[in-house]
């Protein structure tokens, strides 16, 4: 994925994913603020971005499916389907 496009995603997608995966109680707040940190680290240290997404699975603290079920109400809510 393109580092610019993957940097408009994140922080278009990311707040409002982990809101949802907050709420469907698949991760912590403290879990997202780690995650959170980890994509600035990426930024500051000029690696490739990841997605809040790629980052929780890494760390085992999320599921494929689970990723999966907050992707599906995410484009959900931007669809104005919720």
């Amino acid at each position: 994925m393109d580092n610019d496009l993957a940097r408009e995603i994140s922080k278009k997608y990311c707040t409002r994913f982990g809101c949802i995966a907050i709420e469907r109680r698949f991760i912590t707040p403290e879990q997202l603020k780690e995650a959170l940190a980890e994509q600035v680290e990426d930024e500051v240290s000029n690696k490739p971005p990841r997605v809040l997404g790629i980052i929780l699975f890494e760390k085992g603290w999320m599921s494929s499916e689970q990723i999966e079920t907050v992707l599906m109400e995410l484009f959900k809510y931007e669809k104005g389907l919720t």
